[in-house]
């Protein structure tokens, strides 16, 4: 479940999957998102195969920003495992993976390092776990999203993009604040995802809420989020979460970029100005 919010190629935010934020869509993994562009992802929910979902010991999850190369490796493997659907017979399909994640990495150290234009501040939010909690129940995913952290070997069950920003490239832009407010207290989420094998343990939940946290430091008012239209999980995630609808995509323009519709989320947030 992708709860996809990125740009593209930033997964976009759109599924409980989520969408890379060198790709376009953003939001929880729910949908699955079929194109990559390197751009921020909306936030989006992207849709897999129903699978049984394994339960966690919340006592030891960590929600918490990072800058570290390991764990923002881990979370762009996440990305690429939760945005993409692979044929297990395609040939070279590791090696493409592989590819696409290195993207997805490097998009994403140079947003958070301040050196993509139109973006004021990025910060990746990520949900970890031990990995002696998952080895049993979730192999793929522990191989795939493993990092250490201090000796301690722990795996990226989900993450997102916090973006302080006019707009996500090829989204359509929220309009509060107005003026010159805008460019300062305006953020979006994208690249909003959580391993499949996880849903249903209330990540999304964890790592929206911490975002809420970062932007009110940041002091940001108007937090934003895309959803593609027919990704019921990840609206109902937004809408629990406080996101109320602003406004809808054209038909027009998603029909042009060649992906769902996408409707736009918003909610104020208060300013505390701490950063």
């Amino acid at each position: 479940m992708a709860l996809l919010s990125l740009p593209r190629p930033l997964f976009s935010s759109h599924c409980f999957s989520i969408s890379f934020s060198s790709w376009h869509q953003s939001s929880v993994v729910v949908t699955t998102a079929h194109r990559i562009r390197f751009l921020p992802v909306a936030a989006a929910t992207t849709t897999h195969h129903q699978q049984q979902s394994t339960s966690i010991d919340k006592s030891s999850l960590i929600v918490a920003e990072t800058a570290s190369e390991d764990q923002l490796w881990a979370a762009a493997c996440l990305r690429v495992r939760s945005f993409y659907d692979f044929q297990a017979s395609s040939y070279g399909i590791q090696d493409h993976k592989r590819y696409l994640a290195e993207r997805e990495f490097e998009a994403l150290k140079e947003r958070i390092a301040g050196k993509r234009e139109g973006f004021k501040r990025v910060s990746c939010i990520n949900a970890t776990l031990p990995l002696s909690q998952l080895s049993s129940s979730a192999e793929d995913l522990c191989a795939a999203c493993k990092f250490t952290d201090n000796g301690e070997d722990r795996v990226v069950v989900g993450t997102l993009d916090l973006n302080q920003c006019l707009w996500l490239p090829e989204e359509i832009a929220g309009t509060k604040p107005e003026g010159i407010e805008a460019d300062f207290a305006r953020a979006y989420l994208s690249n909003v995802c959580v391993a499949r094998e996880l849903h249903r343990n209330g990540l999304g939940y964890e790592i929206v809420t911490k975002s809420k946290k970062v932007a009110e430091k940041w002091g940001i008012t108007d937090l934003y989020v895309h959803v593609a239209v027919d990704n019921e999980p990840a609206k109902n995630l937004y809408m629990k979460s406080g996101f109320i609808h602003e406004n809808d995509e054209p038909a027009w323009q998603a029909r042009f970029l060649d992906r769902p519709r996408r409707i736009l989320l918003w909610i104020g947030l208060p300013c505390t100005n701490e950063l």
